[in-house]
């Protein structure tokens, strides 16, 4: 269909985005440090090391020239807390000035900074303190987040909180696989009562130093549906998603957290955000099952037909993209960033068809007069995956962890011509993902 154009509104985000622990380097006081060295916790036993060697070698300067060059205009990247404070009340005003380095550097280059204060990662003393665990977090982030925006607002006025609170309190508090490592899931709704106290702080103390700041909250949103039309399997279903996708955003609006055990007021919390963080990768059907009370007696798995990564983990299911900005536009009614989508694929085989067939999902939504603002590609480039370490590959660049060199993939050229367009056009899918052609346009008027 020669000459078809899915076009997006002119001053649209496009970009990608980044963690500070997973492409700095280098860091020593941090929880994730310490977590690295334990027997068991990292896939192969690999480590971080350099990463991407975007703090020592400031190699952020030639991964930022080449999203430039590709025509992005934003990249969403986080501040490291260890970094920040190492020690309680010791503020380190070099790594202030490394990041202060890095968001000029975007400016420079004609990007809109997103900063996240906060990607999983403590420093060692917070989580020596068990801080998550009570509300003397509240004060303690409150003063780190007024130490950066103190520093950096001069150039950010997009701040992200917390990323992925739900992602961060059910990994170290449920399942394990994230610090404090624990799996306690009474303990798991007070921290979350806890990272609602202190995203509600952090909010005000942005707004109080930067009147106009924009600030939301990236929620990894898995859409969890019933496998089949039965009572039970829609009961697991939906406590299941209210568990994971829903419980942050839902608190926010109405000041409560709902838990399985109950809800809980949280007054502070209610309407503290500006915009809603749409992270959103997959989804998942659910089968009743009684054998997994742990998973609150619901099976999960893709939804028939999807197409899965390489280390399945995820699986490609636009569907659930376009369900779920129908859900935040429906329930929240708030303006939205698509703060992270992307695919594991490490031959970048699949990863053209998952970024069309999800940016399709988007433009549709955008014609039916949802608000999306940008959207942030994860990720610029490979980096250190968590416990997945650099078995699983995210980045539009691929890079050697020994030699650090990076090589741009078909993915990122793709995303180039879309970022330089403002939209797809028909030439680039017949190019890169030729098998979607056969009504990719056909809602285009």
């Amino acid at each position: 269909m020669a000459g078809s154009m899915l076009s997006f509104p002119r001053g649209f985000l496009w970009g990608t985005a980044s963690a500070g622990y997973q492409v700095e380097g280098g860091n020593t006081t941090s929880d994730w440090t310490d977590w690295e060295n334990e027997p068991g916790r990292i896939e192969a036993g690999q480590k971080s090391g350099r990463a991407c060697d975007w703090w020592a070698g400031e190699r952020w300067k030639e991964d930022f020239d080449k999203a430039a060059a590709d025509g992005h205009r934003t990249h969403r990247l986080s501040v490291e807390w260890s970094r920040i404070e190492p020690e309680p009340g010791t503020w380190d005003m070099d790594a202030l000035d490394h990041y202060r380095r890095m968001i000029v550097g975007l400016r420079d280059r004609g990007m809109e900074p997103m900063v996240t204060l906060h990607h999983f990662v403590n420093p060692r003393w917070v989580t020596e303190r068990q801080a998550w665990e009570s509300p003397a977090i509240v004060p303690l982030f409150e003063a780190y987040t007024r130490k950066v925006v103190s520093a950096l607002k001069d150039h950010v006025t997009i701040w992200c909180t917390i990323n992925e609170p739900n992602v961060f309190m059910l990994q170290g508090w449920v399942g394990g696989i994230f610090p404090p490592g624990k799996k306690k899931l009474g303990l798991a709704m007070e921290v979350a009562r806890n990272i609602l106290r202190a995203h509600a702080a952090c909010y005000r103390a942005i707004h109080d130093m930067q009147p106009d700041a924009q600030v939301g909250l990236p929620v990894h949103f898995r859409p969890i549906t019933a496998a089949r039309p039965r009572a039970l399997d829609r009961w697991a279903a939906r406590k299941q998603f209210e568990t994971f996708s829903t419980v942050f955003p839902d608190a926010i609006r109405t000041g409560r957290i709902r838990g399985i055990f109950g809800s809980t007021a949280v007054p502070e919390a209610k309407g503290t955000m500006d915009w809603f963080g749409l992270n959103y990768y997959t989804a998942d059907v659910v089968t009743f099952d009684l054998r997994k009370p742990g998973e609150l007696f619901g099976s999960r798995a893709f939804p028939p037909g999807a197409e899965v990564d390489e280390a399945g983990v995820y699986a490609s299911y636009p569907q659930g993209l376009a369900w779920s900005l129908e859900w935040a536009r429906r329930t929240l009614g708030l303006p939205i960033y698509i703060t992270e989508n992307g695919f594991g694929d490490n031959a970048d085989t699949m990863r053209p068809r998952y970024i069309l067939s999800h940016l399709r999902e988007v433009w549709r939504h955008i014609q039916a007069g949802g608000d999306v603002r940008g959207y942030y590609h994860w990720s610029l480039i490979d980096n250190f995956e968590w416990e997945r370490a650099w078995t699983h590959r995210f980045g539009l660049y691929a890079m050697d962890i020994e030699s650090l060199v990076r090589t741009p993939r078909k993915s990122a050229r793709l995303f180039a011509e879309i970022c330089k367009a403002d939209g797809i056009s028909a030439e680039t899918v017949s190019r890169y993902a030729p098998e979607l052609m056969e009504g990719f346009f056909e809602d285009k008027a």
